[in-house]
């Protein structure tokens, strides 16, 4: 893994399911702690509302990983730490979309979400030959396997609004070496097309990853960007999984959008409330990191006007792979929400 690195919280076997009216959704099966050693998640119900739609248009999964937590944790007498958990619950965060059923999938995410008078937010990572070979390896099974999936993602939103953060990492690992050269020229297609299918949706809003702060020197990445699609993209994603400050993603983000046409960008702020972490392996700085905390909830008020939004992309709680003792990437990791939360002001 690189220092650059950022999308190691790849949900890959997560179960999150809501249930709004008739709609059920099911994204995948993992198991998740309940805080006390145990499996147990609870019963959903644990009085999760969607947030102001002034302040933060996207959708609360009122049924989320972290709502589960709650309850759990209310369940069990353990009402402080329930309401620790809550800052996580209360807040909207992405849905990572899994390989299998993305339409089934896609669909039951924007109608619950359209049914709130919300926005859904989509993080989309099954590029071929994802992360390396790392924690978050995987993606589809090669470009046309992709397409399809698209394809099918696609379907799933139809009309419905939907903001759509695309694939993390996928650039940032063509640029420094990780993913092997024969791999390259199809991974600029997959994603300009990827780019060109999802912005022909008439609510859908994209944004290509374009790596963070720690890369200092966005002459290293907007090539690609362009490459990628960037032009017909509403934007790009900054900080995905990370813990660069707000205020250093901005200048990055600024940097990276003079050289892009001007193009907006979105923040992921979901754990950088104390920035990076210093200590420890450069390359493992990314990783489950100690002594952090949340950052800014989500919002499309930034005043700024490059920056679109401070989003939750990272789903707060979930381990970002297995070091420092922390779970396989994308398991929800209860002792390590908890300290987030309650390194929160």
């Amino acid at each position: 893994m690189y220092g650059s690195r950022g999308a190691g919280a790849f949900a890959g076997r997560r179960m999150s399911a809501v249930v709004l009216g008739a709609a059920l959704l099911v994204t995948g099966c993992s198991s998740s702690d309940g805080g006390d050693g145990t499996d147990e998640r609870g019963d959903a119900g644990a009085g999760i509302t969607q947030q102001p739609k002034d302040k933060a248009p996207f959708w609360v999964n009122p049924d989320g990983t972290a709502a589960r937590q709650v309850a759990a944790l209310e369940k069990s007498g353990k009402k402080q730490d329930a309401e620790q958990i809550r800052k996580i619950a209360e807040q909207p965060v992405a849905e990572w979309v899994v390989p299998d059923d993305p339409e089934k999938q896609v669909r039951g995410f924007t109608e619950a979400a359209d049914k709130a008078g919300r926005t859904a937010l989509l993080v989309l990572y099954n590029v071929p030959h994802r992360d390396c070979g790392q924690y978050s390896q995987g993606g589809a099974a090669d470009g046309n396997a992709y397409r399809d999936w698209i394809d099918g993602v696609a379907a799933g939103i139809g009309d419905r609004p939907a903001t759509v953060v695309l694939e993390p990492d996928a650039l940032l690992h063509l640029v420094d070496g990780c993913t092997p050269e024969q791999f390259h020229e199809e991974r600029y297609d997959l994603l300009k097309g990827a780019v060109a299918k999802l912005t022909s949706l008439k609510n859908t809003k994209v944004y290509l990853d374009a790596g963070n702060a720690g890369w200092q020197n966005p002459d290293q990445i907007f090539e690609s960007l362009n490459r990628a699609g960037i032009a017909q993209a509403d934007g790009f994603s900054v900080n995905v999984s990370n813990f660069y400050s707000t205020a250093d993603s901005i200048a990055y983000g600024k940097k990276l959008s003079a050289k892009v046409g001007g193009k907006h960008f979105v923040i992921d702020t979901s754990r950088n409330g104390k920035g990076p972490y210093n200590d420890g392996k450069p390359d493992e700085r990314w990783c489950n990191p100690p002594g952090r905390s949340l950052g800014e909830t989500p919002t499309t008020k930034t005043d700024d006007p490059l920056v679109d939004a401070y989003l939750w992309v990272k789903r707060p709680g979930e381990s970002d792979g297995e070091c420092k003792g922390g779970p396989k990437a994308g398991q929800w990791w209860a002792d390590y929400a908890l300290k987030l939360a309650k390194a929160t002001a």
